[in-house]
């Protein structure tokens, strides 16, 4: 006999297995050539973040994978690390600054960077740490970090490859540069969101006739400062004339040319465009080609500089409101017209966007991205669900050359110096010098004078190498050659851009191989009403919280049995996760206490099929037929159907039903085996979903065999499976289900034993019924059984019927039926009442238009259980003899 504690101690169990699974090391992974290697990287979180819930839905999503590979007899490496995630770090520590009254620029770089270092030593791990209260089963001791010195240089040796090979350059553009931070921004970082805008109207005169004018349409009338042209499309029959003349450039009294060129769109406002180079990614193609003046008129931080005349020193919004009011007054202003557009908001702080002409490092992407599409399109990556693909193959289609530099100072400094010179300089010492390590004199002039680029690259620079480069590429070794590929990726939808095409491209480019065969892209963790959760919303929910409240195997479960395309959970849906850990934990404790033989083989595989008993037969059956389906559907990465599978076969066949039957029986030998040989394997089976209270209750009793996390995956069996045995005790179980609701509908008391006639169509039927007679008497509460193969009518009889099986239960003895009858009629008058007025309310347009969403959800659920009520309740008494 073991005895387990009254209560699931969950507290306690989830600190003392994290603990013990850490210091025991269970999760180290090694090169082993007679184990088939299986390799997941996790997608490292920023240091400056805390667990959040799609941390911990991706997370276990991930850990599921891991644990049951292991169990599978994979050599699992989980890979863990962090992302020193560049400007966001950053902006901690510059906000900590500001309390002292100073900005990065009062303390310099190598002191800011020193603070940096600090504020990562202290807080940087804080992640980490929850990742292992929720069971995460990482090689903890192969932590990586995105700024660790080999990590660097693997950064630092991409840079220089693609350079020598014509894949990094520098060039003058129009990039995303967000005021705010100070720095450049990625196509992708630049996050587009739609605002509402206006469209001004302003007339440009034509130089020499001042009535004359062209009317051009902008939503950034403050950005006309820096106009050099005005654009039309060549083939706008109405501007014909036009092209080739001279206009005057309101407020700044500059000539300028009126243009052609097949960028401008003749439908968009009056179908003239001021053409701005330096401001507008447009206008500077349009620029290059008609070799117009570039001017700037802002300075970085978005106040408007000395070329913006009387505006000088205003910020950019406040000019716009000054520019309008100044050509209202000059009667320049034709109108202004209401005008939604996409407006991109760094990702970061969701300051505007400001395109702005700069000096930056490009990467060029389309020769990279060849390879990359190429490996999704036949196949060698498959995308998880395979919608995604579609999605990957059109960015891929229409790629732009990656502006990689940023202006900020932690992350990886670009490696590339300039030859400042000491008098004797060369022409080719305008070269820059890109290397891997500081070059110690320019290679030109020989002077040791030299300056390195002030920029650091993007912080997705970095993470496109962690498949390889947290194995220690650029050198080769064994690890390396060992464990990648990588087997799986887990992310999010918002990232495949960022970061999961990305690294496609640079395990082709370095490593001549892709970095994954599966990308597996889970859904959104939204509130009931269907909004993503966040901070600023304040819909967020703590995982921490939860697992305080829960636990971490609530928490787990809770977000896998709830997940598909999308997540949409409350609070209270954390309860599913903590009623099935209670219900294994009661279980087990029933189980356990009845065990004589502790440190037995109970390996049903062993017991000779033939002579068991059909609920025997039965569960055996529905064991590795479950354990069929769990394993095939965490292969296809069907997390909560695998999940689902699990529950219904514990709560439902094993506990609800199993051990009911067998609960006079445990002094039997057989009946102990087959009970904790189907438990001990369904321990194995549940382990990767919630392993702190599986890992619990198998070492109470398994003590021996070592850790629940390194036992096996129980085994396929084919010859386990008996289907007929199945659809035999389904029968079973329908029958009993439907005298046990048939007592309730009809008000019976439980002490009252019921007759029941059975009328069978077959010698199996009947074979059926005598064979497992005790069965229905016990449980279905029965004082005498009839078979029949005719049907006799019975007067005021309940009629039920399991496949080709009826049943009939004579009322009338036990009960007043009339009274019954009236009872439920009643009922049904009720509920009929109910429906009629919920369903008024579901056609009420306004009621539609005005109530939030869940509760018009909420609304529609109420009416359809009604409907099933009410057809239940009028089944109840169309089933009477």
């Amino acid at each position: 006999m073991i005895e387990l504690s009254p209560r699931f101690n969950f507290k306690e169990v989830d600190e003392k297995w994290s603990r013990y699974w850490e210091e025991q090391n269970l999760f180290h992974a090694a090169v082993n050539p007679a184990k088939k290697p299986y390799t997941i990287v996790i997608p490292p979180p920023n240091v400056t973040g805390i667990l959040h819930m799609g941390h911990a839905l991706n997370n276990t999503l991930q850990d599921i994978m891991i644990r049951y590979k292991r169990m599978c007899g994979f050599e699992v490496l989980w890979m863990p690390g962090t992302d020193h995630a560049g400007i966001a770090t950053q902006n901690v520590v510059e906000r900590q600054i500001a309390k002292e009254g100073k900005t990065r620029h009062d303390i310099g770089r190598e002191e800011f960077l020193t603070r940096l270092w600090a504020w990562k030593e202290e807080y940087g791990d804080t992640i980490i740490r929850q990742l292992k209260k929720m069971g995460a089963s990482c090689d903890w001791p192969r932590t990586r970090f995105t700024m660790d010195e080999d990590y660097s240089m693997a950064v630092r040796a991409g840079f220089v490859s693609l350079y020598k090979k014509g894949l990094i350059y520098r060039g003058e553009y129009i990039i995303n540069w967000c005021p705010r931070c100070l720095t450049a921004l990625s196509d992708e970082e630049a996050e587009h969101r739609e605002i509402q805008g206006n469209l001004y109207y302003i007339r440009y005169p034509f130089q020499g006739n001042a009535r004359e004018y062209i009317t051009v349409a902008t939503t950034r009338p403050e950005t006309m400062l820096g106009d050099t042209a005005v654009a039309v499309n060549p083939k706008d029959k109405r501007f014909k004339n036009f092209v080739g003349k001279t206009l005057l450039l309101p407020l700044a009294e500059r000539e300028i040319p009126i243009i052609a060129d097949p960028l401008v769109d003749s439908k968009f406002g009056t179908g003239a465009v001021k053409v701005t180079p330096a401001h507008d990614p447009n206008d500077f193609e349009m620029g290059r080609r008609h070799h117009l003046e570039f001017i700037s008129v802002m300075h970085p931080n978005a106040v408007l500089n000395e070329k913006a005349g009387e505006f000088e020193g205003m910020d950019r919004f406040e000019a716009r409101e000054s520019v309008v009011e100044t050509l209202t007054e000059l009667k320049l202003l034709e109108k202004v017209e209401p005008h939604t557009h996409a407006v991109g908001h760094c990702y970061r702080c969701h300051t505007v966007v400001e395109p702005y002409l700069s000096r930056q490092w490009f990467v060029k992407m389309k020769p990279l991205a060849k390879p990359a599409r190429e490996a999704v399109k036949t196949g060698k990556i498959k995308f998880y669900p395979p919608r995604w693909t579609k999605v990957y193959l059109n960015w891929m289609d229409n790629i732009r050359d990656w502006c990689i530099s940023r202006q900020i100072w932690w992350g990886h400094r670009i490696p590339v110096w300039y030859c400042v010179g000491d008098g004797h300089c060369q022409l080719a010492c305008k070269e820059p010098i890109v290397s891997e390590t500081p070059p110690k004199a320019c290679p030109h002039c020989g002077s040791s004078n030299l300056k390195q680029d002030e920029d650091v690259v993007d912080t997705w620079f970095s993470s496109w190498l962690w498949p390889f480069a947290t194995l220690h590429w650029p050198e080769t070794n064994k690890d390396l050659e060992y464990f990648y590929p990588t087997a799986s990726l887990f992310t999010a939808p918002e990232i495949i851009f960022f970061w999961v095409a990305r690294m496609i491209m640079a395990g082709m480019e370095f490593m001549g191989d892709i970095p994954f065969s599966d990308v597996y892209i889970h859904g959104t963790v939204r509130d009931t009403k269907g909004r993503k959760m966040s901070k600023s919303l304040g819909n967020a929910i703590d995982p921490l919280e939860i697992i305080h409240e829960y636990g971490a195997d609530a928490l787990r479960f809770s977000l896998i049995i709830n997940s598909g395309q999308d997540l949409f959970i409350s609070k209270e849906k954390f309860e599913i996760g903590r009623n099935f850990a209670n219900k294994i934990w009661n279980a087990s404790r029933l189980i356990l206490l009845r065990v004589d033989r502790p440190n037995a083989d109970f390996a049903i595989e062993k017991i000779n099929r033939k002579e068991l008993d059909l609920p025997s037969r039965w569960i055996i059956s529905r064991f590795f037929s479950t354990r069929d389906k769990v394993s095939s559907a965490i292969e296809r990465y069907r997390f909560s159907e695998a999940e689902s599978l699990i529950y219904d076969f514990f709560w439902g066949n094993f506990c609800d039903w199993y051990l009911e039957i067998i609960k006079d029986s445990w002094h039997e030998a057989g009946v102990q085996q087959i009970a904790l040989g189907v438990f001990e394997n369904t321990l194995k089976m549940t382990h990767p979903f919630m392993p702190f209270v599986t890992e619990e209750i198998w070492s109470q009793f398994r003590k021996e065999k070592g850790a629940l996390c390194v036992q096996a995956w129980p085994a396929s069996n084919k010859k386990c499976i008996n289907k007929k045995a199945e659809e035999d005790m389904q029968t079973m179980i329908d029958l009993i289900a439907s005298i046990r609701h048939t007592r309730t509908q009809w008000s019976i008391a439980p002490s009252e034993r019921l007759r029941c006639h059975f009328v069978v169509r077959s010698p199996e039927d009947r074979a059926l019924l005598e064979t497992n007679r005790g069965i229905l008497m016990n449980l279905g509460r029965l004082g005498d059984i009839r078979i029949d193969e005719k049907w006799t009518p019975v007067k005021d009889a309940a009629l039920i019927h399991a496949g080709s099986i009826q049943c009939a239960i004579p009322l009338a003895e036990i009960i007043d039926v009339e009274k019954e009858k009236k009872r439920i009629w009643n009922q049904i008058k009720d509920q009929e009442k109910a429906l009629e007025g919920l369903a008024r309310r579901l056609q009420n347009k306004d009621f539609l238009r005005k109530a939030p969403q869940e509760i018009v959800e909420k609304e529609k659920s109420r009416l359809t259980d009604l409907e099933v009520k009410v057809g239940e309740l009028k089944r109840s008494i169309g089933r009477l003899e």
